[in-house]
C-alpha cells in the first residue's frame, strides 16, 4: 500500500511540475512578443529626441489623380450636294457645340467649287461636334483625328515654374539682407534672369492651356462642277477668248513690225538694189 500511495505521489508532482513549465513557457512567450514592440517605441523616443525641433515632419503621402492634358485636332474633307446646305448644318453644329470660325475661305477651280473652315471647339464638345457634322455626310474623302497626351510635358513645366518662383523669392529676401552696391546690382541681375525664365514658362503654359481647352478642327468640302455644264458654260467663254487672242496677237505682230521699222526699210532698199543688178546682168 504504502509503494502504491508513493507512487501516486510521484505521479501528482510530475504533472504539478509539467504545468508550472507550460505556465512559464507562455509568459516567456508573452514577454519575447512584447519586447519587439517596447524596443520599437524606445528607439522611436529616441529618434523623436535626437530630432531637431525645426525639422518639418515627413510628408505624408496623398493619392492624387493627375488631370490629363490632351490635344486634340481633326481634319475632314467630303464632297457635297449642295454647298450652302452643308455650311448650315456646320453653323448649327459650331453653335450647339459652342465653337467658334476663325478662318472661312471659298474657290473654285475647273472641276470643283469648295469652301474651307478652320473651327476652334471646346475640348469637351469635340466628339459632340464631330457626330454633328458628319450628319448626311456619305463618306469622307479625308479624315484624320489626332490625339496628343501632353500630361508629362505640363507637369514638368509646372513643377519647374514652381522651383523657379521659390528661387526667385529666396533671392528677393537675400536682396533684402544686401548692404553692399555691387551685390545688390548682382543679384538684381540674376532675379532678372530668373523672372525671364518664369514668364517664358507661363507663355509655355498657357499656350498648352489653349491648345488643350480648344481643340482644332479643319473642315473642307466642295461641289464637283457637272461636266455638260461646264462646257457650255466655258464654250462661249472659250470662243470669245480666242477671238480677242487673235485680236491681240496681230496688235502685237503690228506693234513689233512698227518697232523695227528702220530694218525694214534697209531690207527693202537692198531688196531694190540687188534686184535691179540682176536685171542689168540679164540684158
Amino acid at each position: 500500500m504504502r509503494h502504491i500511495f508513493f507512487f501516486f505521489l510521484f505521479i501528482l508532482v510530475l504533472v504539478g511540475c509539467k504545468k508550472a513549465d507550460a505556465v512559464n513557457e507562455e509568459a516567456y512567450a508573452i514577454q519575447t512578443v512584447k519586447l519587439p514592440a517596447k524596443a520599437e517605441n524606445v528607439a522611436y523616443d529616441r529618434k523623436a529626441e535626437v530630432a531637431s525641433p525645426q525639422q518639418p515632419p515627413p510628408p505624408t503621402r496623398i493619392d492624387q489623380q493627375i488631370e490629363q492634358k490632351i490635344i486634340k485636332e481633326a481634319t475632314l474633307k467630303f464632297e457635297t450636294d449642295n454647298l450652302e446646305n452643308s455650311f448650315s448644318q456646320i453653323q448649327k453644329a459650331v453653335a450647339m457645340s459652342k465653337a467658334r470660325i476663325i478662318n472661312d475661305s471659298e474657290g473654285k477651280d475647273y472641276a470643283t467649287v469648295f469652301r474651307n473652315l478652320t473651327i476652334k471647339v471646346p475640348s469637351q464638345n469635340f466628339d459632340r461636334f464631330i457626330n454633328d457634322v458628319s450628319k448626311g455626310v456619305s463618306y469622307f474623302e479625308t479624315k484624320n483625328i489626332s490625339a496628343e497626351d501632353v500630361t508629362e510635358q505640363f507637369i514638368d513645366l509646372t513643377s519647374r515654374l514652381k522651383t523657379k518662383k521659390k528661387l526667385e523669392e529666396r533671392y528677393l529676401e537675400i536682396l533684402k539682407k544686401a548692404n553692399k552696391v555691387s551685390e545688390i546690382l548682382e543679384i538684381e541681375e540674376q532675379i532678372s534672369a530668373i523672372r525671364e525664365e518664369i514668364e517664358a514658362k507661363e507663355g509655355q503654359l498657357k499656350y498648352l492651356e489653349s491648345r488643350v481647352s480648344e481643340s482644332t478642327i479643319t473642315i473642307e468640302f466642295y461641289k464637283t462642277i457637272a461636266e455638260k455644264e461646264g462646257v457650255k458654260i466655258s464654250y462661249g467663254s472659250k470662243l470669245w477668248t480666242a477671238i480677242k487672242s487673235g485680236f491681240f496677237s496681230l496688235s502685237d505682230l503690228l506693234i513689233s513690225l512698227l518697232s523695227v521699222w528702220p530694218f525694214v526699210i534697209l531690207f527693202c532698199v537692198f531688196a531694190y538694189f540687188i534686184r535691179r543688178r540682176l536685171k542689168r546682168k540679164k540684158e
